[in-house]
């Protein structure tokens, strides 16, 4: 048997050492926050922050989008349920008024919460107390009006669909301009959406129809790849889909360059408040060479990038 070894501590009398003035530093007082006036406008408020990777990258972001928009390039708002919850419809019209977001994707869930509050002006149930009675998800409104446009989305899209029953309505639809889809076929501009069968709370009602709804999801995807032909030099933002919407981008994208698109200058990004693997894999990093993951809550950092946007237009 081996006797364990046995160890002096080390003499570090011979160790090379260099002055700091020789050493790479990537931390430097020039790059420091600095403390905005008073009473400032928000381009001098953007100029006063932290020069960062994640503040570059906004800002970086922001060029992007602004470029593809004088450029005639379209730039895609890929949106969760979760942008819509947490009140950032507003940012999202604006951007689509301005003409500088050309098309919104949505997933089932942001479809409904967008209906539900052209609707009612309210969304978002109380998930637990509806699960103890079986009540979650079956009102009946909701799925009515999302299985009708499921029924007219066979021919125009689900998206513009659901966008044309809020704006043909508007005695019923009485906060119709607060909704994203509504505002994108006022506008005539893109609004597609991709629905899971069985993932959304309209799915439980007796009526719905899943040749219909898939029919008018498919369609919307096609229009998409159309979106992504056409983007060269264009913008993608994910915005706080996790699984959904990159697996869509991902397969549009592919579409898109076996048709003989060039997306090689494609610029991505993915908003969410923790970093996920398909948006960083199939948003961020396999498709582009020019993506950004910014981590944070979506109602601190999409208006931060709104008006970095408004900023340079």
């Amino acid at each position: 048997m081996k006797n364990p070894k046995s160890y002096e501590p080390l003499d570090l009398s011979g160790l090379k050492l260099k002055g700091i003035d020789e050493r790479k530093h990537l931390v430097r007082v020039g790059d420091f926050a600095r403390v905005p006036p008073d009473k400032c406008t928000m381009s001098d408020f953007f100029k006063h922050l932290p020069q960062t990777p994640v503040t570059r990258g906004l800002a970086e972001l922001a060029d992007a989008v602004v470029r593809a928009h004088e450029n005639n390039y379209p730039v895609v708002l890929a949106l969760g349920a979760h942008v819509i919850k947490v009140g950032l419809s507003p940012l999202v019209i604006d951007l689509l008024e301005r003409m500088v977001v050309s098309a919104v994707a949505l997933n089932g869930a942001g479809a409904i919460h967008d209906l539900e509050i052209a609707l009612q002006g309210e969304t978002s149930e109380d998930v637990a107390a509806g699960l103890e009675d079986g009540s979650f998800g079956l009102v009946e409104e909701t799925p009515t009006y999302m299985n009708d446009a499921a029924m007219l989305g066979r021919h125009r899209g689900l998206g513009r669909a659901i966008g044309d029953l809020i704006n043909e309505d508007p005695e019923e639809f009485t906060h119709g301009d607060a909704s994203i889809l509504a505002t994108a076929s006022r506008l005539d501009a893109t609004a597609t959406v991709h629905v899971a069968i069985g993932t959304d709370t309209v799915h439980m009602h007796p009526e719905a129809s899943g040749g219909a709804i898939g029919a008018a999801s498919l369609l919307d995807f096609r229009k998409l790849c159309a979106v992504v032909m056409d983007m060269r030099q264009g913008v993608w933002i994910n915005v706080g889909s996790a699984v959904i919407l990159p697996e869509v981008f991902l397969k549009v994208f592919t579409v898109a360059v076996n048709l003989g698109a060039d997306l090689a200058e494609i610029v991505t990004a993915d908003f969410d408040q923790i970093q996920h693997y398909r948006p960083r894999m199939n948003v961020v990093q396999r498709p582009s060479r020019h993506g950004y993951m910014i981590t944070g809550h979506h109602e601190i950092m999409i208006p931060l990038l709104h008006q970095m946007i408004v900023a340079r237009l």
